[in-house]
């Protein structure tokens, strides 16, 4: 019985030691628990404000605000094709860039006899050097170029090994987004910053954010047009020109690996470009779907382990479904 009442003795003792440390402890998780409360209804509001609200606004005048042209570099790639159709419906002309124009002379008539505004296409070769150039300043000289727009070329996409790759396709990855986006902005943006307007987009991808496995090349690429946008929104973000880096994840295409279905997750590239076009002007960084940000933040808090598990179980199963569909 002594023992019994020297044990409840020595627990009152101890907990009255140690009651100062249990209101600190339980301060600090109030603490916390309040501040990721505060996070979590900061996002939900720019959430709303980037992506809902701006669409409930009526239509702006992009030719007034920007300018009447538009430069679209990759233009072969399908959210660039859907990027341009959407600016044409707001009365914006276009140009298009790329090293194969074959397949867009239909996109070219299209967008002319839909939407009434001047489409020319441009065959440029940026693994030429500096002769690529030639052509693009001869069609930009005397317009009023209001976009670049630059879109990453996905069709470099082997999913092989670094080293498995040949050195014609690393030479076209580095060319055909790296060069060809540096090139084209530099062609154009000294006439947005002598106006004192202009908007330059750079759609690259949200791997941009962990190492993809198998796609080395491609992924350095995405990372470095996400990067380059963010240095000119510091460099010239103050004298009228907006710099956006558009980073999707999954949009539905046709491509040589089969058909992508649409659906919430997977928007078919004229739903992202008419939900990417309404984010323009308001958010410099940011995948221009709402279900891609919830996957970006999602990926932020992800592990590198867990992502490169995650794209290794994708590209499996993705080749698999191809595989079994010949």
């Amino acid at each position: 019985m002594a023992a019994v009442d020297s044990f409840q003795l020595l627990y009152r003792e101890i907990a009255r030691s140690c009651s100062c440390y249990v209101e600190t402890l339980a301060l600090v998780g109030a603490c916390y628990t309040a501040s990721k409360a505060v996070v979590f209804m900061r996002d939900c509001y720019s959430l709303i404000r980037l992506h809902f609200i701006p669409r409930l606004v009526s239509n702006r005048d992009l030719s007034q605000q920007y300018g009447q042209w538009a430069l679209i570099c990759g233009a072969s790639e399908a959210i660039a094709k859907a990027y341009a159709e959407e600016l044409a419906r707001h009365g914006i002309c276009v140009i298009l860039i790329s090293s194969n124009i074959s397949n867009l002379a239909d996109t070219a008539h299209v967008i002319s006899d839909t939407y009434g505004v001047e489409a020319i296409l441009i065959e440029a070769d940026f693994s030429q050097g500096p002769s690529a150039c030639k052509p693009i300043k001869d069609a930009i000289s005397g317009k009023d170029i209001g976009f670049i727009v630059n879109s990453l070329d996905g069709s470099l996409d082997p999913s092989q090994g670094f080293m498995d790759l040949s050195e014609s396709v690393v030479w076209d990855t580095i060319n055909r987004n790296i060069v060809a986006a540096t090139l084209v902005t530099r062609l154009a943006l000294p006439n947005m910053v002598h106006k004192g307007k202009g908007a330059v987009v750079n759609i690259s991808s949200g791997r941009c954010l962990c190492p993809t496995s198998r796609k080395a090349a491609l992924s350095a690429s995405t990372a470095f047009l996400d990067k380059l946008s963010r240095s000119l929104h510091c460099e010239y973000g103050h004298r009228g020109v907006f710099v956006q880096s558009l980073l999707p994840f999954r949009v539905s295409s046709q491509g040589s690996e089969g058909y992508s279905p649409a659906g919430w997750l997977v928007p078919s590239p004229q739903v992202y470009a008419r939900h990417a076009l309404s984010t323009l002007g308001i958010s410099h960084r940011t995948t221009g779907y709402w279900p891609h940000t919830i996957q970006f933040r999602l990926v932020q808090c992800m592990p590198d382990w867990l992502w490169m598990l995650g794209s290794r179980v994708f590209a499996r199963a993705t080749w698999q479904g191809c595989f079994s569909s010949m």
